[in-house]
Formats: structure tokens, C-alpha cells, sequence
């Protein structure tokens, strides 16, 4: 039996009018589509609120046959001025038609989740949560940043490039990868772009990708993802890892004038601030910022890195002392950086064997970025990588490009949702993604 053919639907009188612009409409008939974001019912006074990709809009109506709420609707009404109405307006509706109407009752109250449901919850129907009006507001964000991302470095002479996600070798060895079988043969998931953007260095000279990035780390912490999506660049004929910083330091000066631009209103539903970029963003040594973090605030550091209450302790400082939320931390010893990173200089012009010219870059308590200058010479490299116990018959795909002139270079990497989430004050990165993966999530 063959389902039934719906009714023509005549074309439409009006054309559509986004809930954002119906101030521009006062006492005008307009065209509104979108989802029945929630609605009521006062002794025959109706209230619809109406929402779209733009916005949310009150309509009142009488008489009217409301459906579920999710339900794409069409609303044909007059403008009118209401104070009490989102936006200062609201539609006097004189025809209501349901364009598909929802054939049950969400699983999630979408105006009311932020106080009366589990953050779990939120993730097991992101299908319907991700509908929300801050859940939204995240993702517009996250796009404007992508945007503002690849405005920027076309600007600055930098080439979009596409590497593989499927990859014989680490980039950065350790034991965090995905493995997959590949027609019998041993493949992993690609944990960085930075072994092919490095080779088309040797193209393009400027390159850079937006792409997903997988982590077989099994933490369950509020800063990580399985899945993220990674904003790589690498430019080459640099002098050093200064040149590297300043173009990050130019970057996101070009990123949050985008997010003024764009997002004002995400950030106001957000209760959120965008970020002064200093004209030249602080820097201090590895052994400096452990050293200040434990005299300051008696905090002691272990390990080879900043823990993350360093981290946070630290920029609190800078936030104090500079006024700037951003902080490079520079000049990472060998144990904390891949086999890529290039040693530093000794003062009698010598490489170091324990200091690199690896960097960090910290906003509002959090690591955001890791970046620096790469080792280009292919003696150096081959050396590292057997300092590093890798096989260089692993690397022999990687490495050979560097026997012909290789440039000095270097880049860095910025994880979007991190950066997304410290900026509109969002304390667990899964919600800065639409559809977050964690060691414990697959769907939706």
C-alpha cells in the first residue's frame, strides 16, 4: 500500500521574514517558519513562541489547533510592539499551517534544559538537545571561529590542504591511537596532520587544515575528546619559533574581531566576554612559569609539563599583572615534546640536548594551543628519531622528504572546542560539539 500523496501546498504569498528582522516590520504582515519552540494556552489566548535559525519570536493567536512542540509551522501575522516580547516584538497570527508536525513529545523539554535536565541526558538525545538555543549559540560560535580561521591565513598567503585520516604511523607516537584493520593490514586513525602538513611545507611553503583528529586516551575529564576538530597550520622559512607565535598572536586578534562582529548576541545569551588579544601576547620559560606558580602560590609542580592547576594559576596571574587572558609558555624540554621539535640554541650557538623551541599557548586556565619550530635538517631528524626509540623504517614516508631542502618551519595546532568552550564560559568541552565523542559515546 503506497503512503498517500500529501496536499499541494500553494506558493507562498509572502516571502519569509527571519524572527531577528521583524522589528523592520512594525505593523506589517510577514511570513514566519520555523519550530514550535514551546506554547500555551490562557483561556483562549494562545501563545506560540516561534522559533528559527536567527532567533526566537512570540506569536498570539485564538482559536488555533497548536501542535507538539518541535513541530515545523508557518505563521502568517501582523507586527506589532510588545516590550514584555523577545526582541521588543511579537506577531499577531492570522494563519498558522504545520509544515511537518512532531509525532510525539520530545524527550527533552528544549526551553527548560538547562535547569531540570541531567547534562548526560542532554548528550543521550543531542539529536533533539543540540536544537537548544545555547546549545546553538556554542556551535555559531565554533563555525564564526572556523571562518575567521580560514579568512585569516588566505590572507596571510597560507593554502588549504587535505591529509590522509588513515595513516600506517603515528605522528607522534605513544600508544593513542586507533587501530583499524586496513584490507589486513595494521592502520590507525590519524592523531595529528602534522607529518603530511610539514611535507607540503615543502609545496605550498604556507599550509593549513580543518579536520577531525582521534586520541585513543582513555581520560574521562572535562577538557578531552576522542574526536576533535584541529586547527593546524605550518609555514616555512621562518627564523624561529617567534615567527610561529606571532602569527597565532595575529590570528586570534583576527578571530574574536570576527566573534564581535557575528556573535554579539550568542555571547549575551551566554553571559560570556570576548577576549582583548593583546597586541603581543606575554611569554615565559617552562622553568619560569613552574618556578612562578610555586613561589606565588606555593603550588608544587610535578611531572615534566604544567598540571592543570598551574596552568590555571598561572594565567590568573597574567590576567592580574598584564591584563591579557592569553599566555605562551616556551621553551619545553625534549621529554615533553615529539621527535619533531626542534632543540633550542645554546648561548655558544650549539643545540641543546634537553630544550626545544616548543611552545603552549594558555587562555583563561587551559591550554589551547601546542606549537613550535620542526626540525628540517635530515641528519637532526633521523637522529631524534632513533633518540625517540621509533623505527625509521616506519618514518621512511615522513622522512625522506627532509634529504630535499626542507625549509626551516613550524606551526601549531588549536583544538576548536577548547577554545570554543573557555570562551563562552562552558566547563565540559563535549558541549562545545555538536556530537561529541568520549571513550564512553557513540551515538547519536
Amino acid at each position: 500500500m503506497t503512503a498517500p500523496t500529501p496536499p499541494e501546498i500553494a506558493a507562498p504569498t509572502l516571502p519569509r521574514t527571519l524572527t531577528r528582522h521583524l522589528g523592520q516590520h512594525e505593523g506589517q504582515a510577514v511570513r514566519l517558519q520555523g519550530f514550535v519552540h514551546a506554547r500555551r494556552d490562557l483561556g483562549g489566548v494562545q501563545f506560540l513562541v516561534l522559533r528559527d535559525k536567527s532567533g526566537v519570536a512570540q506569536c498570539v493567536g485564538s482559536g488555533l489547533h497548536l501542535p507538539l512542540p518541535e513541530s515545523s509551522v508557518e505563521i502568517v501575522g501582523s507586527v506589532k510592539a510588545h516590550k514584555k516580547a523577545p526582541g521588543g516584538f511579537e506577531v499577531q497570527i492570522e494563519s498558522l499551517r504545520v509544515l511537518s508536525a512532531a509525532i510525539q513529545a520530545s524527550p527533552l523539554e528544549i526551553p527548560k534544559m538547562e535547569w531540570n535536565v541531567n547534562p548526560e541526558t542532554m548528550l543521550d538525545y543531542r539529536y533533539v538537545s543540540v536544537r537548544g538555543l545555547r546549545e546553538r549559540a556554542a556551535l555559531k560560535v565554533q563555525a564564526e571561529l572556523v571562518f575567521a580561521f580560514h579568512s585569516y591565513l588566505r590572507h596571510q598567503g597560507f593554502t588549504e590542504i587535505s591529509t590522509p585520516k588513515i595513516v600506517s604511523a603515528g605522528a607522534e607516537g605513544g600508544a593513542n591511537l586507533f587501530k583499524l584493520d586496513y584490507f589486513g593490514e595494521q592502520a590507525y586513525l590519524a592523531q595529528s596532520p602534522q607529518l603530511y602538513k610539514q611535507i607540503m611545507v615543502g609545496v605550498f611553503e604556507r599550509v593549513y587544515e580543518v579536520a577531525p583528529v582521534y586520541r585513543a586516551e582513555e581520560h574521562a575529564t572535562s577538557r578531552h575528546l576522542n574526536e576533535y576538530l584541529s586547527l593546524d597550520i605550518e609555514m616555512g622559512f621562518i627564523d624561529d619559533e617567534e615567527d610561529v607565535m606571532e602569527m597565532e598572536n595575529g590570528l586570534l586578534a583576527a578571530m574574536m574581531e570576527r566573534l564581535h562582529a557575528t556573535c554579539a548576541a550568542e555571547f549575551e545569551l551566554l553571559e560570556a566576554s570576548i577576549p582583548a588579544v593583546p597586541a603581543h601576547i606575554p611569554r615565559i620559560t617552562l622553568l619560569d612559569a613552574r618556578n612562578l606558580v610555586t613561589q606565588k602560590y606555593g603550588h608544587a609542580v610535578g611531572g615534566k609539563d604544567l598540571d592543570p592547576e598551574a596552568e590555571r594559576l598561572l594565567c590568573q596571574h597574567y590576567a592580574q599583572t598584564t591584563g591579557s587572558d592569553f599566555v605562551f609558555v616556551t621553551k619545553y624540554p625534549r621529554t615533553a615534546r615529539p621527535f619533531y621539535a626542534h632543540p633550542d640554541s645554546n648561548p655558544d650557538g650549539s643545540m641543546s640536548a634537553d630544550i626545544t623551541r616548543g611552545f603552549d599557548l594558555l587562555f583563561r586556565g587551559i591550554e589551547i594551543t601546542s606549537g613550535g619550530q620542526r626540525i628540517h635538517d635530515h641528519a637532526m631528524l633521523m637522529d631524534s628519531i632513533r633518540a625517540y626509540k621509533m623505527n625509521p623504517e616506519a618514518m621512511t614516508g615522513y622522512s625522506e622528504v627532509f634529504k630535499y631542502g626542507m625549509p626551516p618551519h613550524g606551526g601549531f595546532a588549536i583544538g576548536a572546542e577548547r577554545l570554543t568552550a573557555k570562551l563562552l564560559g562552558i566547563a565540559n568541552v563535549r558541549y562545545a560539539r555538536a556530537f561529541p565523542r568520549d571513550r564512553h559515546r557513540l551515538t547519536p
